[in-house]
C-alpha cells in the first residue's frame, strides 16, 4: 500500500510539489499527467530518495520512506527502482553488465572492480532481457542500440532489481511512436504480470488512457485531478493543462499509433 501525505518540495519560496496526497492500493498502474514544470518528475525523485522533500510523508506498507536514511534509504532505493527519460545507461558497457548494475548495492566494492558476477545473476539477467525480447542484444555495448532498446534495457536493470515499485519519469518522451508502445507494453505487461506497482510520468494523454488504472493530473505542483482514465474529458484536460494553445505541441508528440483520438480531441480543443 502506498499512501502519500501532504508532500511539499520547496525550492526557496515556489513550490514545486505543493501538499501532494493520494492512496494507491494494489499492484496499480499509475500515470502522473502535467505540463512541464507541474512537478511530475521531483515528485518521482522524491519517491525514489533522490531529491529530499521538505515535509509530508510517503507511507509504503507502513514505513515512511521520507524518514529513512543511510543504508535503510538505499535499501529503499533497491525496492523502489528507477526509469528515466534519457536511459542512464553506461554507453560503452555491454548490454548485460548494464542490466546486473541493477543489483550493484548487493555486491562488494572488488566484485565490482572485476565484474565478477555470479553465474546464477548472469542467467537471470539473460532471462530478463529474453523476456523483453533483446537477450541477443545481450554482448553488446549499449551505445550501438537504438533509442527503444535502451529503453528496455534500462527497464531490464529496473526488473533485476525485484523491486516492489516501478517509477516511470517520461520513459517514451525521447521515443518515436512504434517504440514508445513497445516500451508502454512491456511496462504494462509487468504491471498485470508480476503484480508490479507502475507510477509513470506521461505526456500524452492517448498513453495515459490506454495503460493507466488510474490518472493522476499535477499543475502548478499540485493535484488537480484524481480518477479513472476514461474521466479524462476536454474539461479536465484543460484543468490540467490550461488554455493555451502551445501545448497543442507537446500533446500529440510521441503518441501512440493504435488510437490518436484522444489527442486529437485535446488538441482541437486548444485551437477552438
Amino acid at each position: 500500500m502506498l499512501d502519500v501525505k501532504d508532500v511539499t518540495r520547496m525550492f526557496g519560496t515556489k513550490a514545486a510539489v505543493d501538499r501532494v496526497s493520494f492512496t494507491v492500493t494494489g499492484p496499480a498502474f499509475v500515470g502522473i499527467i502535467g505540463r512541464s514544470g507541474a512537478g511530475k518528475s521531483t515528485f518521482l525523485r522524491m519517491m525514489n530518495r533522490l531529491t529530499d522533500a521538505t515535509f509530508g510523508q510517503i507511507m509504503v506498507d507502513g514505513t515512511d520512506i521520507l524518514a529513512l536514511r543511510g543504508a535503510q534509504a538505499r535499501a529503499w532505493q533497491s525496492q523502489c527502482a528507477m526509469i528515466f527519460q534519457q536511459f542512464n545507461l553506461v554507453p560503452r558497457m555491454d548490454v548485460a553488465s548494464n542490466v546486473l548494475h541493477g543489483i550493484l548495492n548487493r555486491r562488494s566494492t572488488m566484485q565490482t572492480m572485476f565484474n565478477l558476477w555470479p553465474r546464477a545473476d548472469i542467467i537471470r539477467a539473460l532471462e530478463i532481457l529474453d523476456r523483453l525480447g533483446i537477450a541477443e542484444q545481450a554482448p553488446k555495448r549499449t551505445e550501438a542500440l537504438s533509442g527503444g532498446q535502451q529503453q528496455r534495457v534500462a527497464i531490464a536493470r529496473a526488473l533485476m532489481q525485484d523491486p516492489k515499485i516501478i517509477l516511470a519519469d517520461e520513459p517514451i518522451a525521447s521515443l518515436d511512436p512504434m517504440n514508445a508502445q513497445i516500451v508502454m507494453d512491456a511496462l504494462k505487461k509487468i504491471n498485470v504480470e508480476d503484480g508490479r506497482m507502475v507510477i509513470a510520468n506521461l505526456h500524452t494523454l492517448d498513453t495515459a488512457r490506454r495503460y493507466c488504472d488510474r490518472v493522476i493530473g499535477m499543475r502548478d505542483g499540485r493535484i488537480v485531478f484524481d480518477g479513472t482514465p476514461d474521466q479524462l474529458s476536454t474539461g479536465v484536460a484543460r484543468d490540467i493543462y490550461g488554455a493555451d494553445a502551445s501545448f497543442n505541441e507537446s500533446a500529440t508528440s510521441t503518441a501512440i499509433p493504435t488510437d490518436a483520438t484522444a489527442d486529437r480531441v485535446y488538441a482541437d480543443a486548444m485551437l477552438s
